[in-house]
C-alpha cells in the first residue's frame, strides 16, 4: 500500500492542534513579531533561487511541530517516497500517479516491471526533432510555406498548463505565434480562425482519450474550416495529436508519425510535462522546454530530500490545513506580481480544486471536515484595485500567497521597484493594519492579522517557473495525504457532461424558431 487510510481528526496530533488553536488564534501577528525580534528569519526558508517568508502566518514553532507530529502519524514521509516510484495513489481508477517521471533524472522508474523512463525519453526525442524542424522552417505546410502559427486545441489540463507556461515565458518566445482554443464557444473559435492563415498554421489536438467532447467538437469544426480552404492531403500536414488513443486519432485522419503518445499514469492537470507541452516546446524551443522540466526536477529533489521543517510544499500544505480546518477559512488567494503570470490562478484553480475538492475519504466514507478551499486571485497591482478591499477591511479570513521576482525581465527597473514596493506594502498592511495605533476615524481602521506567505524568486525563467509549478503540485499531494482523500480522480466533472448530452439532443431536434423558446424553458426548469 502506498498510503495510510487514517481519518486525521482521529489522531492524537489533531486533538492537540485543536487545543493549540484556542491559544494561538487570539494572538495578533503584531504581538508575535514583538515577542520574536528574529521572526522574519526564523520563519523563512531558502531553496535554490527561492526565498519563502512564512513569518506573517498566524502560527508558532509549536504549531509547526504539532503538524510534523500529525504528518508522522499519517506516515507522510513514506507516502512521499512512494510518490516517485510505482504506486497506487489513484486507486479508484486503478492508475499510478507518476507525472514526476516525466522530468526525472533517474535511469529507471518501474511500473509493472517496465522501465517507463525509456518511453518518456523516446517521446522527448520525438518532440525535440519535431519542434526543431518546425522552428527552423525545415518542416513546411502543404504549400511549401514555413509554419507561422500554432493552435493548441484542448481543454482543462490540455489547455491550462500549456497556456500558462507559453504566456508566462513570452519573454523567451521565438517567432511562432501561439493560439489556444478550449471553450466550446463558437464565437471565440470564429475569432481565432478569422486571423489564421491556413497554409502556414499547425494545429495540435490535445486529448488524453481523444473523446473529450469540447475538444473533438472544436477539432472537427476546425478540420471542416481547414479542408474548405486547403483541399487534398493538406490536412495531414497541418494537424498533429497528443493522446493515449492512437487508433481514434488515426481515424480522425492524423498520420501515426504525427501522433505524440501520453500515458494513463499522467493525470490531465499534471500533464504539461508530457507531450501535452508540445506547444510550449514550439513556443520557446526545446532547450528552454528542457530547462522548465529541469527546474521542476530540482523541486522534486527538494520535496524528496528536505526535512519536514524545511520542506516548502509540506509547510505550505500545513498552512492550508491550519486555515481550513482550524480557522475555518474557506478561501485562499494567490497574487503574482508579474503580468506574465496572469494565467497562474486559473491553472491552480483546476490543479487544487479538481484534485482536493472531495467529500469521501480513501476508505470510501463521507468525511466530516472540509478539504480544499476556493482558490482565487489576480495579478498585482491590479488585484489591489479589484478585490483587496475585502482583505483589508472585510470580515473574511483569506490566507494569501504573494509571488514576486527580484529582477525584471526587461530593463525598466524603475517600474519593477514600484511593483515590488506594492507587494511588500500589501503584506505589511494585511499583517499589521493599524493595530496599536490611535485612529479617530473608524472608517480608516485596518484590523490586520490577515495571514500571508511571500514567495520571492530571483528571476522568472523557464527553470524557476518549473520549480514554482512543481512546488504547488507537491502541496496538492501533501494536502491529499493529510486529508486522507484521493487527489487524482475527478468524478465530479462527469455528471454535468452526461446531462449535457441529453440536452444537446433535445436542442438539435428543434428548428431555429423553436430553439430560443426551448433554451428559455431549460433555464426556467
Amino acid at each position: 500500500m502506498s498510503f495510510s487510510k487514517i481519518n486525521p481528526k482521529k489522531t492524537k496530533s489533531w486533538l492537540k492542534l485543536k487545543e493549540h488553536y484556542k491559544q494561538v488564534s487570539t494572538i495578533h501577528l503584531s504581538e508575535m513579531f514583538a515577542a520574536d525580534k528574529n521572526r522574519s528569519s526564523n520563519f523563512s526558508v531558502g531553496f535554490d533561487d527561492f526565498f519563502v517568508d512564512f513569518s506573517k502566518q498566524r502560527w508558532t514553532r509549536e504549531t509547526q511541530q504539532l503538524f510534523i507530529s500529525l504528518a508522522n502519524e499519517l506516515d507522510l514521509k513514506n507516502s512521499i517516497r512512494n510518490y516517485f516510484r510505482e504506486n497506487e495513489f489513484n486507486f479508484t481508477e486503478k492508475r499510478a500517479v507518476l507525472h514526476t517521471a516525466l522530468r526525472s533524472k533517474e535511469e529507471s522508474v518501474l511500473l509493472n516491471g517496465k522501465n517507463i523512463i525509456r518511453e518518456v525519453r523516446d517521446v522527448k526525442a520525438k518532440i525535440k526533432c519535431f519542434t526543431n524542424s518546425v522552428i527552423s522552417g525545415e518542416y513546411k505546410g502543404a504549400n511549401g510555406k514555413k509554419i507561422t502559427d500554432i493552435v493548441n486545441i484542448g481543454i482543462g489540463g490540455s489547455d491550462l498548463g500549456p497556456k500558462l507556461v507559453c504566456n508566462a515565458l513570452k519573454h523567451y518566445q521565438n517567432h511562432l505565434n501561439i493560439h489556444f482554443v478550449s471553450n466550446i464557444d463558437g464565437d471565440h473559435l470564429y475569432e481565432v480562425l478569422s486571423v489564421l492563415p491556413p497554409e502556414t498554421t499547425l494545429f495540435i489536438i490535445v486529448s488524453k482519450s481523444f473523446t473529450t467532447a469540447e475538444t473533438i467538437k472544436n477539432a472537427t469544426s476546425i478540420k471542416k474550416w481547414f479542408v474548405k480552404n486547403l483541399e487534398g492531403e493538406a490536412f495531414q500536414r497541418h494537424f498533429v495529436a497528443v493522446t493515449t488513443n492512437i487508433e481514434q486519432a488515426e481515424e480522425f485522419g492524423i498520420e501515426r508519425d504525427n501522433i505524440f503518445p501520453m500515458w494513463d499514469w499522467v493525470g490531465g492537470r499534471f500533464s504539461l510535462w508530457s507531450a501535452v507541452g508540445l506547444s510550449i516546446a514550439l513556443s520557446i524551443g526545446f532547450n528552454q522546454y528542457e530547462e522548465l522540466l529541469s527546474g521542476a526536477q530540482i523541486a522534486d529533489k527538494h520535496f524528496k530530500e528536505a526535512s519536514l521543517e524545511e520542506n516548502l510544499p509540506v509547510l505550505m500544505a500545513f498552512l492550508t490545513i491550519w486555515h481550513v480546518n482550524f480557522f475555518k477559512a474557506d478561501q485562499e488567494a494567490v497574487i503574482p506580481y508579474s503580468q506574465y503570470l496572469e494565467d497562474l490562478v486559473p491553472y491552480l484553480q483546476q490543479s487544487f480544486m479538481e484534485s482536493n475538492g472531495k467529500n469521501v475519504d480513501r476508505n470510501g466514507e463521507k468525511i466530516n471536515y472540509h478539504t480544499c478551499p476556493t482558490i482565487f486571485g489576480g495579478v498585482g497591482c491590479n488585484a489591489q484595485h479589484a478585490f483587496m478591499q475585502l482583505f483589508h477591511q472585510g470580515k473574511h479570513l483569506i490566507p494569501t500567497d504573494f509571488i514576486g521576482f527580484c529582477n525584471p525581465l526587461k530593463a525598466n527597473k524603475e517600474h519593477h521597484n514600484v511593483l515590488m514596493a506594492n507587494l511588500f506594502a500589501q503584506t505589511e498592511a494585511l499583517a499589521f493594519g493599524t493595530y496599536g495605533k490611535n485612529i479617530d476615524n473608524s472608517f480608516k481602521i485596518f484590523n490586520g492579522n490577515q495571514p500571508s506567505t511571500t514567495i520571492l524568486i530571483k528571476k522568472l525563467t523557464p527553470s524557476s517557473l518549473g520549480k514554482l509549478l512543481a512546488i504547488y503540485e507537491h502541496k496538492i499531494f501533501v494536502e491529499g495525504i493529510l486529508w486522507n482523500i484521493n487527489s487524482y480522480d475527478q468524478f465530479g466533472v462527469e455528471l454535468g457532461k452526461e446531462l449535457s448530452r441529453g440536452i444537446i439532443e433535445k436542442i438539435n431536434e428543434n428548428n431555429e424558431k423553436q430553439r430560443e423558446s426551448l433554451l428559455l424553458n431549460f433555464y426556467k426548469n
